[in-house]
């Protein structure tokens, strides 16, 4: 095991673990036009259409006030489209487009392959660990 950067500061050691996980991710995302941001509401969009651009930006960690050129670029992109709330006038429900959806089976893939190359670097028992610890984490309230 390589021994930790930064004194050991868990902060510090995640960021830059994030940056190199960050890269392979960039990797995969770059051939679809992507990047890594996109292909998470993507997927998002693929487990269920039709979301509030609230409820995507929360899923993706993402501040809602800040959310909307992230939306903006996938818009210009063809991939998504904005529709009015059907109860809510005020919210916008965020939808794949034909051309977003003939995307799925190439992100999907994708996807498998990302983790595929994350898994191998663990046994099964380190990456069900790795998962509660990565779980525990984001329901940390900040």
């Amino acid at each position: 095991m390589a021994d930790l950067r930064f004194g050991g500061s868990v902060w510090s050691n995640i960021d830059v673990a994030l940056r190199h996980i960050d890269t392979i991710y960039s990797q995969e995302t770059e051939s679809l036009g992507l990047n890594v941001i996109e292909w998470y509401i993507l997927r998002m969009l693929y487990v269920t259409d039709g979301q509030m651009a609230s409820r995507l930006a929360e899923g993706v960690g993402r501040a809602a006030s800040t959310f909307t050129p992230i939306l903006d670029g996938i818009e210009r992109k063809g991939l998504i489209e904005r529709g009015q709330h059907p109860a809510d006038r005020r919210s916008v429900l965020i939808h794949l487009t034909p051309k977003g959806k003939a995307l799925q089976e190439q992100v999907k893939a994708s996807i498998e392959r990302v983790e595929s190359k994350l898994r191998q670097q663990f046994s099964d028992k380190d990456w069900q660990r790795f998962q509660h610890v990565v779980a525990d984490f984001q329901t940390m309230a900040p």
